[in-house]
């Protein structure tokens, strides 16, 4: 009997948990290091079933490794993982075999959760830095960041708000909820208090219970467990990563908040790399003054358009627009004014075509209008009419009110030329003689008068 208590006690002297489960799951005893690995006391598992403590996704390959053992295989380095007491998740490695003679399994536990936790960090790090160069844009980029995550904690209800520290105005580009699936709108920071505690803290905001201090996204979140971390660079907190669970499955920790914190720093490198690319490609594609294409965007976009033209057998038209006397403004009113012209005038040629045509600044005065899929000529000229009655209207450039009048050049595929180049050149030259013929016109009614 002393050697019997003996042995009991270098048992809860081990470091791993030791533990004897019966073949249908019911723990008979746990070592005393099974309260330090699993959160719970031998008398509060005793009794109970050792598969209701696994975490949910792995039940099913563990009944399995658990009946193998049963079988008579010895089981070396099974790993799986369980909810602690507090709701964390632990990470185990386990060995086990069959005492036949006792009908039962002796397993020990080995808490690996540290390691799992280095190991995961490392390949999340890795792989977000292999998304801030291969995503497309910021929506593949979340997508992927999403799945990283989700590789790491429960991630089902995932979302990425974004700050935009000159309008203190919130976004949220990315956001999965299973709860919530209605996309989030757009918001000044103060009306989500949580993500503002976030940004202006710039700590971690962990709320685990219902007492919630801040005001929820949603009513009916008051209850369900948050977690944010907040987006860092160098010019200050730039947005929010946000995992919400129920309070029941899923739960969040202190843990949890150290784990997203740190791959949070590489996420936030990864948006900045994205959003810097994204301007510079905006930058090469568009026009910073009208926000139109620019000329680099209409010939891709003409290019295209030709393509799909010869394939359908269809019509594409291009229309060279000039501003009359448009010198005359910058010279009497100045640039400032030239600007704010240019501006109305890119907007009223934008409300003149459909969403699927491309009005673009070719620099100057000169715009280009592209319009596809036309089966004649007369939907050009529909559209220049409108653009005639559109211009008929004065326009209003702060305390000054202008007359302008376009001068219009048609280009028509194939009539007039078969590539981007030879269309352009054909509806400059007859944008030109329309100026020319309006300008003979004007004399000719000038001298008429006198």
């Amino acid at each position: 009997m002393p050697n019997h208590i003996a042995s009991l006690n270098l048992i809860d002297l081990l470091l791993d948990a030791v533990c004897i489960v019966a073949a249908d799951s019911r723990i008979i005893f746990v070592s005393a290091a099974f309260e330090r690995i699993f959160g719970y006391t031998a008398e509060e598992v005793v009794g109970h079933r050792m598969l209701d403590l696994v975490h949910p996704q792995d039940v099913e390959r563990t009944r399995s490794a658990a009946q193998n053992v049963s079988d008579g295989a010895v089981q070396l380095d099974f790993e799986n993982r369980y909810v602690h007491k507090q709701g964390h998740t632990v990470h185990i490695r386990w060995t086990a075999r069959w005492l036949a003679d006792r009908q039962v399994r002796l397993a020990v536990a080995h808490d690996i959760t540290e390691a799992k936790h280095t190991e995961a960090r490392q390949t999340a790090v890795y792989a977000i830095a292999r998304a801030t160069h291969s995503s497309a844009d910021l929506d593949a980029l979340f997508a992927q960041v999403h799945q990283t995550i989700g590789e790491l904690l429960d991630a089902r209800n995932f979302a990425v708000a974004l700050y935009d520290a000159a309008t203190d105005k919130l976004s949220y580009p990315y956001h999965v909820d299973t709860v919530q699936p209605a996309a989030l709108q757009s918001c000044a920071l103060v009306d989500d208090a949580r993500c503002a505690q976030v940004i202006g803290q710039r700590q971690a905001l962990l709320i685990t219970s219902s007492a919630d201090p801040a005001a929820p996204m949603h009513p009916t979140e008051s209850h369900r467990h948050w977690l944010g971390v907040p987006l860092l660079t160098q010019q200050g907190a730039i947005g929010v990563l946000i995992l919400q669970g129920d309070g029941k499955e899923v739960r969040y920790s202190e843990q949890d908040k150290e784990l997203l914190e740190f791959v949070s720093g590489q996420v936030a490198i990864a948006i900045e790399h994205q959003q810097l690319h994204a301007r510079l490609l905006y930058m090469a594609q568009y026009d910073h003054l009208t926000g139109l294409p620019n000329r680099a965007l209409l010939l891709d976009r003409t290019h295209s358009a030709l393509a799909r033209a010869q394939r359908e057998q269809s019509q594409l038209s291009l229309l060279f627009v000039d501003l009359d006397h448009f010198k005359k403004i910058n010279d009497t009113l100045g640039h400032a004014m030239g600007d704010l012209l240019l501006q109305q005038f890119a907007q009223r040629l934008n409300g003149c075509v459909r969403s699927t045509d491309t009005v673009a600044r070719l620099g100057g005065d000169e715009f280009v209008v592209l319009l596809e899929g036309g089966q004649s000529s007369s939907h050009a000229q529909n559209v220049v009419q409108k653009i005639r009655a559109t211009f008929a209207m004065p326009f209003v450039l702060q305390q000054h009110v202008v007359t302008m009048a376009p001068s219009i050049g048609m280009a028509i595929y194939p009539q007039h030329g078969s590539d981007a180049h030879q269309l352009l050149s054909y509806a400059d030259t007859a944008m030109y003689a329309s100026k020319k013929g309006r300008r003979a016109t004007a004399t000719d009614l000038a001298s008429a008068t006198r």
